[in-house]
């Protein structure tokens, strides 16, 4: 509890100390006689005890022409019942609103405390080694490329590669995965992540503020700003309903009294003209209490930050409420194949050399595709598995979805698909493969030279993913990939997806894309799952963008909307879940709130609800939306 909520509960109780034996003076109850005016003094303290500072807002809200808000509804409905003589009561409504206020910033702040301690990935310090001794610094101060080291249970401060030693690291702040990563001299680590056990040194690959931690930090504190429609559906409706039920109290006040004193209907009945227009003033004041849409208000952002805290406790960044409403009314999911339902690590499985030895077949291809950074390019040079030396590589031409033209030794290297050998105009022999995979084409001085079988493993959780996305509501699922169809039909066939197009060329995926959501029915929207990168103009085009397996790829949380921390294709689902629940929840506090407000607002115009009533129905009604909203933090079980 911080210092401002204890200083408002010690008004609290010190209030209701006062108010309680006051109160039970003025009902009568104990049996001691005390003046009126003494009553009213007795009863003024408490009230201003515990709403100076309501009373205090509420003018320096009229000052600046900002008038009609929650503080004023209070001041104008507690200050009217006690002028009426209902001290008690004035005072009640006053003391039970800062009850409620207490309780919602408590929430509040619970809330943002578990988000920040689910997202506790900001380190504190950096050690850097200096005459042998070990020395703690600022992580700012720390420039690109130097040494850092890690000790056990210390968080990675910065992005970089280890330089020496090996460890285990957690990585759950990041991934919401309690399995621990193995790291080793070579490996690229990123800031947040916990070292387990061993030393490692790290050579920094970016400054604190560019690491992977801070960034994920900004997104999620940013996330605020992009506001949903139903925030802005809120904002809006508070910006007319308050005004709009302070002129209904006015009418309130004013037209019933002076119906009866100018048609003398139902006059015998108040006894007085000063008893008339006190039922009515009072009437109104309840009016007031009962009006107050703080409920709503309140709730529907926490409901919102809550969602976006708790989906990134689980490894999914959301980028602001805005995304996070979207995704809940997705029913169209494209997903990318390498990389998304397949794991992307790439393996040639197979050599086939026509004219050429099966080395010099498999050097010519990795040189040609040495300055590529494509998985199916590192697999080459990989299998190739000797040092390339780059100069010997000129005139690299990429041609997308297809492949590249190089000089490897002055010599013309052609390395790519079958549409890049139809393209050389080179004769090719058809591939009699054991193994299914994406068959590269190699030709070398206009010659065709053979082919390389290169196969893409299966994620272990694809097929679950599926079926976990059809139980979260999602009607169609379409794999697009730029591999051959046969490929295709066999990946889609083992993972459940009955939809899907091959043989795609980047542009191809965008044209398709735009015909998927214009397919879409109305209000019914579209999310394409990628690797953020490679497929960034399909992120843009699609109504959400969510990136695959984005541990470290800046170009990955840059581009998309969601990012998935992880290459677990169960967290798509997990996401779509998240955010039907969210706005589950934020439908029932609207509905649920307004429908209360509703029926006590039209009873207080009857005179059937009390001041009583209009409290419990205010401040009760707020704690149970504020309760509601804090549900959208609890998401491990979805």
């Amino acid at each position: 509890m911080t210092t401002k909520q204890k200083n408002l509960l010690i008004r609290i109780i010190i209030a209701a100390i006062f108010w309680i034996p006051v109160y039970l003076i003025s009902e009568e109850i104990i049996n001691v006689r005390l003046p009126n005016i003494l009553l009213f003094i007795l009863f003024l303290v408490p009230y201003l005890l515990v709403g100076h500072d309501i009373i205090r807002k509420a003018i320096y809200g009229i000052k600046n022409r900002q008038v009609f808000d929650e503080n004023f509804l209070m001041t104008i409905a507690t200050l009217g019942a006690i002028i009426l003589g209902e001290y008690g009561e004035g005072v009640a409504v006053m003391l039970l609103y800062q009850v409620g206020e207490l309780f919602q910033s408590y929430a509040v702040g619970k809330s943002r405390r578990s988000i920040s301690e689910l997202m506790d990935i900001r380190p504190d310090y950096a050690n850097i080694e200096e005459d042998g001794e070990l020395k703690r610094v600022d992580p700012d101060e720390v420039e690109t490329g130097s040494i850092i080291i890690v000790n056990p249970g210390e968080k990675i401060p910065i992005d970089g590669i280890v330089k020496e030693g090996s460890a285990s690291l957690n990585t759950s702040a990041l991934t919401g995965e309690s399995r621990p990563r193995n790291v080793s001299p070579g490996d690229p680590v990123v800031s947040g992540c916990i070292s387990l056990n061993g030393v490692i040194k790290i050579q920094t690959t970016a400054e604190f503020d560019e690491s992977t931690a801070s960034k994920i930090l900004d997104l999620v504190e940013n996330a605020a700003s992009q506001k949903s429609e139903s925030e802005n559906f809120i904002s809006k409706f508070a910006k007319y309903y308050t005004p709009v039920v302070c002129y209904a109290a006015l009418a309130l006040v004013l037209i019933p009294p002076l119906f009866v004193l100018l048609t003398g209907i139902g006059r015998e009945s108040y006894g007085s003209v000063s008893a008339l227009w006190s039922r009515w003033i009072f009437r109104a004041c309840t009016f007031l209490v009962i009006s107050c849409p703080c409920a709503v208000v309140i709730s529907i952002p926490l409901s919102f930050f809550a969602g976006i805290g708790g989906a990134s406790s689980a490894g999914v960044l959301i980028k602001g409420s805005n995304y996070l409403e979207i995704l809940s009314k997705v029913h169209t999911v494209a997903l990318d194949k390498t990389g998304t339902i397949t794991k992307g690590n790439f393996v040639v499985t197979e050599v086939h050399q026509n004219s050429i030895s099966q080395e010099q077949l498999q050097k010519y291809a990795a040189m040609a595709e040495c300055y590529s950074s494509h998985p199916i390019s590192l697999s080459l040079q990989t299998a190739y598995g000797k040092k390339i030396d780059h100069t010997r590589v000129t005139d690299v031409e990429e041609i997308s979805g297809e492949g590249i033209l190089a000089k490897v030794d002055g010599v013309m290297v052609a390395v790519g698909n079958e549409k890049l050998m139809k393209r050389a105009e080179i004769s090719f022999s058809p591939c009699n493969r054991t193994h299914h995979g994406t068959v590269i084409h190699a030709a070398i001085s206009g010659e065709y030279a053979g082919h390389l079988v290169i196969a893409d493993e299966i994620k272990e959780t694809s097929r679950e993913a599926v079926q976990e996305m059809k139980k979260a509501g999602v009607d169609r699922i379409v794999m697009l990939t730029g591999d051959d169809a046969h490929i295709a039909k066999e990946v889609a066939e083992s993972v459940g997806i009955e939809d899907y197009k091959a043989d795609l060329l980047p542009q191809d995926k965008v044209k398709l894309v735009d015909d998927l959501l214009k397919s879409c029915k109305t209000g019914e929207k579209l999310a394409f799952v990628g690797d953020g990168i490679n497929d960034a103009p399909v992120i843009a085009k699609a109504d959400v963008g969510i990136a695959m397996g984005a541990l470290g790829s800046d170009a990955a949380i840059e581009a998309a909307d969601i990012v998935l921390m992880d290459d677990d294709p169960l967290k798509i689902a997990k996401a779509i879940k998240i955010s039907r629940k969210c706005l589950k929840i934020v439908k029932q506090n609207i509905i649920g709130t307004l429908l209360v407000k509703v029926i006590c607002l039209v009873l207080a115009a009857f005179g059937i609800a009390n001041m009583w009533i209009a409290i419990l129905s205010d401040v009760g009604i707020m704690i149970l939306a504020v309760l509601n909203a804090i549900r959208c933090l609890f998401v491990k079980k979805l």
